[in-house]
């Protein structure tokens, strides 16, 4: 394993392996406007949500690697303590990114990248149109990390305000994870896209409590064929199945043609059971899967 001391990394190689390492990260496009009235739109992936009551997201306009320079978001934001954050889609991506080009200040990026301003309820700076949803916020705080090259500025802005395209609702009235379309910063130039291809859901084991991985037996953590993925799935049921229940798993057809296959070949039938267990973890059937490894 390659093992560095960030002291001995320049703000580019840092940068480099940080940005590489720690994604997919969401996208804060976020609109603001100076005392003048010059309205800047620039977007930045060193962005989350912190808090949800108050509704706190935190983005940073970091200080340019290349030359220690500050961004119009930051100066815009220490003069008028508002902004919106712009939620960036698919159907946005390429328009973002040229938004981010380093325009002269007092250029609209709205007009450079094409976007529809859209006045704002509450704040001064204006919305995109375009973006599926829209957080007002107000900046509560500025924090500057450091003085020196890629030093980032936190700024915390409450959210005051949700404007949301019902397009990506769905029957509930919620946001729909796969209408939404969402894209992520990744390294260099690198983002991903958020499809139903490649959406999945976890349990939460926050209404009942997991076994864990360790009231496994033995031979099912150490297993050659069962991943760290699989023991975590086995290891959220809240209680083991009764030896009885196991037993009856016999007369499933899929395990009585294993059991049938391999008596007398003990390593083989604990391998080709694990197989099989894995394919009910595929189909989500862990009760099942579990049944199977205890035999």
């Amino acid at each position: 394993m390659l093992t560095l001391k960030t002291e001995d990394l320049s703000a580019m190689q840092l940068q480099d392996y940080l940005q590489y390492a720690i994604a997919p990260r969401p996208i804060c496009f976020a609109s603001t406007i100076d005392d003048d009235g010059n309205i800047n739109l620039s977007p930045f992936s060193f962005f989350n949500m912190f808090s949800t009551k108050p509704p706190i997201c935190v983005f940073s306009p970091a200080r340019r690697v290349r030359d220690n320079t500050t961004k119009h978001t930051l100066e815009n934001v220490l003069q008028v303590k508002e902004c919106v954050i712009n939620i960036v889609n698919y159907e946005m991506v390429q328009q973002m990114s040229l938004a981010s080009t380093e325009y002269a200040k007092g250029v609209n990026e709205f007009e450079k990248a094409g976007f529809t301003m859209l006045k704002s309820d509450l704040v001064k700076p204006p919305r995109v149109a375009e973006a599926p949803v829209q957080f007002e916020c107000v900046v509560n705080q500025v924090i500057p990390l450091g003085d020196q090259h890629g030093a980032g500025n936190l700024i915390l802005a409450e959210v005051k305000l949700i404007h949301i395209n019902e397009d990506i609702l769905n029957s509930e009235g919620k946001i729909d994870q796969e209408k939404i379309d969402l894209v992520a910063r990744l390294g260099g130039d690198w983002y991903c896209r958020v499809t139903a291809k490649n959406l999945f859901k976890v349990a939460k084991p926050l209404a009942k409590l997991g076994i864990g991985v360790d009231a496994l037996p033995k031979s099912v953590r150490l297993s050659k064929v069962l991943t760290g993925n699989d023991l975590g799935m086995l290891g959220n049921v809240e209680h083991l199945p009764t030896d009885h229940e196991v037993d009856l798993v016999t007369l499933n057809p899929d395990v009585k043609e294993v059991l049938d296959a391999t008596i007398g070949d003990a390593m083989n039938r604990e391998r080709e059971l694990h197989e099989l267990a894995r394919q009910y973890l595929r189909q989500g059937n862990v009760a099942l899967a579990l049944k199977v490894v205890l035999l």
